[in-house]
């Protein structure tokens, strides 16, 4: 950056450019598994993120002050940003790259970056002199009065993070809607890694304020590691306020609905920690811990196929191949729900045996687990449908109609609420869990229906594919059943090591995958006869056994 305030980051000519984002082009497939690899080991950090501070902090006070204190630079971050960098700009941008216009695509860019960052530093400052009566009264006012001071100091700390974050999902958009998916998927990597080497390092001495630091190194590291990408794809950025840039009020158009929907969403968890924090010691961080783990396979499966299939059906729908889209749409559902199905019930089967096995040690003990493992059941059950509310929701953004899911999603966040006021109840934080996945599934079946009559049903052959992935997954849930018994005593036994119980839980994690894929190749669901394709394509014959 140079004095002037402007950042030049590439002076390729415009056919470089065009030729640099050609040559990046890969097939949906591709770029969905290396967006899948690079999830895989962005959720296994964060799964280890979540070890370790479980490890030093367990389902205490001091980490329920931690989670509530994410909440509104979360809030910040997602409303501002993420909102504008999504489903508003990715549209916009992607039409005029796609029909050679740099020129105005760059001036977009750096017209919305500029605009988003002077909003959420404002904010920001708001948030940080008022943090005391938010953190009291709205996110966590049942917080022990003795720790309500470090939640207030903790937040003003990530209050850091947004703006940071903010650079970094404006660079995933500008690279994702020119089909260059490696560097957005490496920057979780970073975040994380940042935040797990505070918790060993700083949080021994700091406490919890030391892993907020490492958020915000964190979050730097996220958006300084896309920057190579930006440079490569002819990106310049040049600061303006200037209302009359081309495209910004399509871009303002659509992202008034998604900013309210990002809003609600976010609202929504706040007053979930608002509810969880008048349940219990230790019930804000149970939940916390149950959602991190079943954004695990969400991640790596929705996530990443959502990803991929978002700028695609954008650009399809920018030049009106309807009937492409809808093909699209149904690729990416299949092979998803193939995989969402037994996961959701590995996780409901397991929901005791793995935060016994992942996270049982130091602070977190027996307690612990005996608190996420309710709540990561009635989670679990609602995988399927936080993955269909993923890819469904992007494919309405990816046509640029921002308030139909937006609608549905405020809509089932005020069910939600008053379904979790309800429950809290009577059965504690587990029965906030039973709420976000019964709402969610409502969202789902909203979004898919009104899809429906938008671009037509599904090919006829998708309810025999469903029906025989149903067969396999009940020989799954069969196998789990007999096991899992078993597997929850001797995870529990204190006298076999730890990685015994890795193993353990391995093998029995192995023999339920292995169950639900014979099962499906017995009953030839394509993705397997692909998949065994493949690996056979890539065996000498000589050594083949089928």
């Amino acid at each position: 950056m140079d004095r002037s305030g402007t950042v030049n980051v590439t002076t390729s000519t415009y056919s470089r450019t065009r030729a640099t984002r050609t040559s990046g082009k890969a097939s949906a497939g591709r770029s969905a598994s290396i967006i899948g690899l690079a999830f895989i080991v962005s959720r296994v950090l964060g799964l280890l993120r979540e070890v370790i501070l479980g490890y030093r902090f367990g389902t205490t006070s001091e980490y329920d002050a931690y989670v509530s204190a994410f909440r509104v630079p979360d809030l910040l971050f997602l409303v501002v940003m993420s909102g504008a960098f999504g489903a508003a700009f990715i549209p916009v941008f992607g039409g005029f790259l796609e029909q050679g216009d740099d020129e105005r695509a760059w001036r977009l860019a750096s017209s919305i970056i500029t605009m988003t960052a002077i909003v959420t530093a404002v904010m920001g400052v708001v948030v940080f002199l008022l943090a005391s009566p938010i953190m009291r009264y709205l996110v966590a006012p049942d917080l022990p009065e003795d720790i309500q001071p470090l939640a207030i100091s903790t937040m003003r700390i990530l209050l850091l993070s947004p703006i940071l974050l903010g650079l970094g999902i404006a660079a995933k958009g500008i690279l994702e809607a020119q089909n260059h998916f490696a560097l957005p998927a490496m920057a979780p990597i970073l975040y994380n890694a940042a935040i797990i080497i505070a918790a060993l390092v700083l949080a021994p001495s700091y406490g919890i304020k030391g892993v907020a630091v490492g958020v915000v190194i964190g979050a730097l590291l996220h958006a300084s590691i896309q920057v190579p990408g930006l440079i490569n794809s002819g990106m310049e950025f040049r600061p303006t306020l200037d209302r009359t840039v081309d495209g910004l009020s399509e871009v303002g158009r659509l992202l008034l609905p998604r900013v309210i929907g990002l809003a609600a969403f976010q609202l929504n968890f706040v007053a979930v920690t608002h509810l969880a924090s008048g349940a219990g010691e230790g019930r804000v961080s149970a939940l916390n811990y149950a959602w991190q783990m079943m954004m695990l396979p969400h991640g790596v499966i929705a996530l990443s196929i959502s990803t991929v299939i978002f700028p695609t059906m954008a650009r399809l729908f920018q030049i009106g191949k309807m009937d492409e889209v809808r093909t699209t749409f149904t690729s990416a559902l299949m092979p998803m729900l193939f995989l969402t199905i037994p996961a959701s019930i590995g996780l409901y089967e397991f929901r005791t045996a793995l935060p016994q096995t992942v996270f049982q040690l130091g602070a977190f003990d027996a307690t612990s687990t005996g608190l996420v493992a309710p709540a990561l059941g009635f989670l679990a059950l609602g995988l399927i449908w936080y993955a269909l509310v993923e890819v469904l929701a992007r494919i309405f953004y990816a046509m640029q109609d921002t308030r139909t899911p937006v609608i549905a999603g405020v809509i089932i966040i005020a069910i939600n609420i008053v379904l979790g006021s309800l429950l809290v109840g009577p059965m504690g934080h587990s029965g906030l869990a039973l709420a976000l996945t019964v709402s969610t599934g409502v969202e789902a079946l909203i979004l898919f229906f009104l899809l429906r009559r938008r671009i037509g049903g599904l090919d006829d052959a998708f309810g025999s594919w469903i029906a025989r992935v149903m067969v396999s997954a009940a020989a799954m849930a069969t196998m789990a059943e007999l096991i899992r018994p078993k597997l929850e005593l001797a995870t529990a036994s204190e006298s076999a090591h730890r990685l015994t119980h890795l193993v353990m839980l391995g093998y029995a994690m192995a023999l339920l995958a292995g169950t639900y894929f014979v099962a499906a190749y017995l009953l030839r669901v394509p993705e397997v006869d692909k998949a065994v394709g493949m690996i056979s394509r890539r065996i000498p014959e000589r050594f083949r056994v089928w």
